[in-house]
């Protein structure tokens, strides 16, 4: 499955500070719950890779999903 595959699997996306200092994505579905532990610095450097990619999806137009 690459980033272009669509498919019908639901996950949840919980987004948050750790006691650790650190910024934790962590993602649950399918029976699987993923943490993903990442320094402020890398937190930023995902952050503007979202909204990056946000933009060119804008721009690319297609269906919309939520």
């Amino acid at each position: 499955m690459g980033i272009n595959s669509e498919s019908d699997i639901e996950a949840n996306l919980q987004i948050g500070p750790t006691e650790l200092g650190m910024v934790r994505l962590f993602v649950e579905g399918g029976g699987v719950e993923l943490p993903m532990d990442f320094t402020p610095d890398e937190a930023r450097e995902i952050a503007e890779e979202i909204v990056a990619a946000a933009a060119t999806a804008a721009k690319v137009g297609g269906k919309k999903k939520r």
